[in-house]
């Protein structure tokens, strides 16, 4: 049974920083990918950073560019995300996915985290 577990989330002041982590479990499989998404109130989920387990591929919303840096522990399968210079429009659930390939089902599945607020307010 595949779980994603997130941390790392609380209140920060602008131009502060905060890592969020996040601890996959539950497979086997020797390539995956995990992200990184947020959703603000009123706003859909929104990918924030991805990454795959061999760093091949990572991705960044133009909004975190500079910002925030996602990396992967492999041996862990723990994924991590490093926000500096917080801004108040960072504000939102942050949620942690893990894409995960079955070859007995010839397709990857999706499991998501159950979310870590992040609040940046003075």
């Amino acid at each position: 049974q595949v779980q994603v577990v997130e941390s790392g989330g609380g209140l920060v002041q602008p131009g502060g920083s905060l890592r969020l982590s996040c601890a996959a479990s539950g497979f086997t499989s020797s390539r995956y990918a995990m992200s990184w998404y947020r959703q603000a109130p009123g706003k859909e989920r929104a990918l924030v950073a991805s990454t795959t387990n061999d760093g091949d591929s990572t991705n960044y919303a133009d909004s975190v560019k500079g910002r925030f840096t996602i990396s992967l522990d492999n041996a862990k399968k723990t994924v991590y995300l490093q926000m500096n210079n917080l801004k108040p429009e960072d504000t939102a659930v942050y949620y942690c996915n893990a894409l995960v390939p079955f070859e007995r089902l010839g397709r990857a599945l999706d499991f998501w985290g159950q979310g870590t607020q992040v609040t940046v307010s003075t």
